[in-house]
């Protein structure tokens, strides 16, 4: 298998290179090899590449930052993987391509199927509705693997921004009225990687998440807890935190169709923090 993976230093990317290299050759590719926003970079460094699977870890994910650039967002999030689909097309590749949670409202309170009609509320969302439906009308093979809240003990992301806040003794605010699963990268790269090597005939629109759900104040919770720090954390309501983005009041992912057809075991999204808090903890006393 010849892989094409883009956005290796982002946190899903980072986990592919490594989970994906017994497979066969991975090409990664980061922003200075392959800019998603230069489409003229996106079909030279795919036709040299030559792949059976391309695997598009890359997005604008600044989901605030957004709102002020969309334009960029757009290229990125909307333009570039229907770029990509078409160069799969040309070649019969497999595309695989992560999307988001925030493609949907937030309206239900129940978790979110593969069937529900999205409807973001935000720039980020709306560019990555915007890349899905360019995939879907390209032809080209694809997986289409939508995550939720996703968070490692490397990069930028809420894990790393409550631990080292409460490693530093600094009290704590969080949000109690949204409502998601917390994903980990490692996750998400370990089911790619499974999915790759039992199912890759598989196409479509997937899930991918562990069960169960909270909020951000009980996942800041769960952090501190893990981790052993001793701060206080607050529960607030969105209205007490405004961001440029609207973000939706509930958006957990409903992943069965993911276990049923692509062979996928999931765990409880508990299991996965207890994993990336002793991963942080041994980064941390090293």
């Amino acid at each position: 298998m010849r892989i094409l993976l883009t956005g290796r230093d982002g946190q899903v990317g980072w986990e592919l290179e490594r989970a994906l290299a017994h497979l066969g050759d991975v090409i990664a590719t980061d922003r200075a090899k392959l800019d998603l926003a230069d489409p003229d970079a996106i079909r030279r460094v795919t036709r040299q590449s030559r792949p059976n699977v391309i695997l598009n870890a890359a997005a604008f994910t600044a989901v605030d930052r957004a709102e002020s650039e969309p334009e960029l967002a757009m290229r990125v999030n909307g333009e570039a993987p229907g770029l990509l689909a078409e160069e799969a097309k040309l070649t019969g590749a497999l595309l695989v391509h992560y999307s988001t949670d925030f493609v949907f409202d937030g309206q239900k309170r129940v978790p979110y199927s593969e069937d529900d009609p999205p409807n973001p509320l935000n720039v980020y969302g709306r560019t990555k509705l915007i890349g899905e439906r360019a995939i879907q009308a390209s032809g080209c093979r694809h997986l289409i693997l939508r995550a939720a809240w996703v968070y490692g003990p490397r990069g930028r992301n809420f894990f790393l921004t409550i631990a080292r806040r409460a490693d530093a003794g600094d009290p704590l605010r969080v949000v109690d009225d949204q409502m998601g699963t917390p994903t980990t990268s490692a996750f998400l790269a370990e089911a790619t990687t499974t999915i790759l090597s039992r199912r890759s005939d598989c196409e479509g629109v997937y899930h991918l998440a562990p069960t169960g759900a909270t909020s951000w104040y009980g996942f800041a919770r769960a952090i501190v807890e893990r981790i052993g720090a001793r701060v206080p954390v607050t529960p607030i309501r969105t209205t007490d935190y405004p961001t440029a983005a609207v973000r939706p009041a509930y958006s957990v992912l409903d992943a069965r169709r993911a276990e049923a057809e692509l062979g996928l075991a999931l765990p409880v999204w508990e299991a996965l923090l207890d994993r990336c808090a002793s991963q942080y903890l041994r980064q941390a006393r090293a």
